[in-house]
């Protein structure tokens, strides 16, 4: 399946795809009252899940693949237009302050450009030269892993930025929301999460939205755990950039070491506030410098360094 500038064309294209059909049964849905649509809407998202269940294999398939990336200093880059790239975006935007990434380690990428996250840029999602050249700004590399997002599959940014990175060896991902995508076809591991037809002919903001973002929390959040940013379920690489998140600190230290809030406090201190080195030196009762050495030559995994500690 290709774009293509008939209006004709594109017209007959859009109605082969799941997520445009129009549903009769629910023509008269303006009629209805509110509790009623807020049912149908309710029950609508409730079959998500199971979607994104049955591509459960080929999601975690991709993100081993990325973790390994990852794990030798490469990037994880998300593309796409409108909602999809402002998901995108939004997921890449979580991961400095919950896995204390440096900005650039996780990067989400607009048609159009940041003035695209809140109105519509013309043209954009229909720009291949558009994608390649985001893609070249960042000087893609065989260790970098690229993510096309695309409801309909179709979008040309996206496909186009796919086929860019894949020509540069980079890992690519293409995350759609209807079979047999162009998207899924251009990247090495295809995801399509097919969610049906909107409840609103064609709002793709709507089920296939919060699909995407259900799959772009399991790839970011999966792949950091297994690059040992958390320990156990804590996120012990938080970044405490306020007072929030530096509460957050202190409450992730008590439940990873049952230390009393003076021993945290003095933790914290002699670790300027890396929650990650506070609890080795609780648990290893080691000084904060010697828990910086052992995170480091451990790759910044809590677990190995607590073992190195106690050899």
């Amino acid at each position: 399946m290709t774009s293509t500038s008939n209006p004709r064309d594109l017209r007959t294209e859009l109605e082969t795809l799941t997520t445009e059909a129009f549903r009769p049964e629910l023509a008269e849905i303006d009629q209805l009252p509110t509790l009623s649509i807020a049912r149908l809407m309710n029950a609508e998202d409730a079959t998500v899940a199971a979607a994104v269940a049955r591509r459960l294999p080929e999601i975690s398939a991709a993100i081993d693949a990325v973790a390994e990336r990852m794990g030798r200093g490469g990037r994880l880059i998300y593309t796409g237009a409108g909602t999809a790239g402002r998901l995108g975006v939004l997921d890449a935007s979580e991961c400095p302050p919950t896995f204390n990434t440096d900005p650039s380690q996780v990067v989400g990428l607009i048609a159009g450009g940041p003035a695209a996250m809140v109105t519509s840029v013309e043209g954009a999602e229909d720009s291949r030269e558009l994608a390649r050249t985001d893609l070249d700004t960042l000087a893609v590399t065989a260790d970098d892993t690229v993510v096309g997002v695309s409801a309909s599959g179709r979008t040309p940014y996206a496909i186009a930025a796919v086929e860019h990175a894949r020509a540069l060896g980079a890992l690519t991902i293409g995350l759609s929301c209807n079979e047999h995508s162009a998207l899924a076809a251009a990247a090495e591991h295809g995801i399509e999460v097919v969610v049906g037809p909107e409840l609103l002919t064609g709002s793709t903001r709507l089920k296939a939205g919060t699909a995407q973002k259900l799959v772009l929390n399991m790839l970011s959040t999966i792949t950091m755990i297994r690059l040992g940013k958390t320990y156990g379920n804590l996120m012990v690489d938080v970044r405490a950039s306020n007072e929030k998140l530096r509460a957050r600190s202190r409450r992730i230290v008590a439940l990873a070491t049952g230390a009393d809030d003076a021993e945290i406090e003095r933790a914290l201190a002699a670790t300027d506030g890396e929650v990650k080195n506070a609890i080795l030196v609780v648990l290893a009762g080691v000084d904060g410098p010697t828990a910086a050495r052992l995170l480091e030559e451990s790759g910044g995994r809590l677990r190995a360094a607590l073992t190195a500690a106690a050899d």
